[in-house]
């Protein structure tokens, strides 16, 4: 699909494709691996753990990115969830990110990024104007990228999450794709 450079410490690049079926497993254990009260409103999974692919997050709604070189991670390095945010024709313009994950061993390397930019190209391809998604408060890297990338906030639900023994913001964040 796409392909960005990614730092000098690996030695290809990211490329960011449409996931398939069979990347299930694969994605399943990054999504446990990354789980972290940062970024997930969810409990943490424990086995037996629920499929990552069913019949509201099937693999169309999902890019992936992957070390096109040697020398990256094994697995998928992370992916992004695009989907309509409601079933609504009047909504059919707006796409959201509803899940960002990067394994730890990619992090700070373009990565998360590289699938954003990916992201903004499937959600034009799909007819999208308008890319909306939703970040936890207390998660200061997520936004800075998001920041950096064009994303601006749009409304703010004060302590509408307990978490790890603290009440914590949901940030509505969006961008225009024109």
């Amino acid at each position: 699909m796409s392909a960005f450079p990614v730092s000098p410490m690996y030695s290809g690049q990211v490329r960011v494709r449409p996931a398939r079926a069979e990347d299930a497993a694969a994605l399943g254990a990054l999504d446990r691996a990354t789980w972290s009260t940062l970024h997930a409103v969810s409990p943490e999974p424990v086995p037996p753990y629920d499929p990552f692919f069913d019949s509201t997050h099937r693999p169309e709604h999902y890019l992936v990115a992957e070390e096109t070189g040697d020398g990256g991670p094994d697995g998928p390095l992370g992916y992004i969830r695009l989907v309509p945010p409601t079933p609504l024709p009047c909504n059919r313009h707006v796409r959201q990110i509803q899940g960002l994950a990067v394994a730890a061993a990619a992090r700070g390397r373009g990565v998360g990024r590289a699938l954003l930019r990916a992201s903004y190209d499937e959600a034009r391809r799909q007819g999208a104007v308008r890319l909306t998604l939703r970040v936890l408060g207390h998660n200061a890297p997520a936004r800075a990228l998001y920041e950096s990338e064009g994303f601006a906030v749009e409304g703010v639900l004060r302590d509408e999450f307990h978490l790890g023994g603290a009440y914590v913001d949901d940030v509505l964040m969006a961008r225009r794709l024109d």
